[in-house]
């Protein structure tokens, strides 16, 4: 697999702290946590808020669809367009580009599938549930590749989402 990663440019043999490859962790990782994190976050205000004001499942799925779609362009221009990876080590800009785009949809979009479930309030609890699974996976994620502690990642990350979470309750319910 290590070779694989070579050939594609996205692994080296200089390791980092953490015992990964450096190339990997700045060319794939951090990308991809970049998208993840982004996807996450910036869709609950939209979601939640679109929810407590329509009460329409559907409408909330449209709109969360929209948001992590939009978002996914975005942050993949945004990565792609930051620089050409020769000053920073960072790798091909396309590539890191798409890894980040899609990290974004997927970050966005896996708390919007829950509103193909008809009933709005069934729909948010579920929303709830995997917007926390989201929010333990980038703590896992900082904490595995950034040496980060698991906890005081935990807690920005929740810090974060909540701030977010709390202006789409707010907004939505105005």
């Amino acid at each position: 697999m290590s070779s694989l990663m070579e050939r594609l440019g996205l692994g080296g043999r200089e390791m980092t702290v953490s015992g990964h490859s450096k190339d990997f962790v700045l060319k794939v990782v951090q990308p991809s946590l970049v998208g993840l994190m982004d996807g996450s976050v910036s869709t609950l205000a939209p979601i939640f808020a679109a929810a407590f004001a329509t009460h329409s499942a559907h409408s909330t799925f449209l709109i969360g669809l929209a948001a992590a779609v939009g978002a996914g362009i975005s942050m993949a221009f945004s990565e792609g367009l930051s620089d050409d990876g020769s000053l920073t080590g960072r790798g091909n800009p396309i590539m890191r580009g798409v890894i980040t785009g899609m990290a974004t949809f997927f970050g966005g979009i896996f708390h919007t599938l829950p509103f193909l479930i008809p009933h709005v309030t069934l729909a948010l609890y579920v929303a709830f549930g995997v917007v926390g699974v989201e929010l333990f996976t980038i703590s896992l994620i900082r904490y595995r590749y950034f040496r980060m502690s698991f906890w005081m990642s935990a807690l920005q990350v929740v810090f974060g989402g909540a701030l977010v979470f709390v202006s789409g309750i707010l907004i939505g319910s105005a």
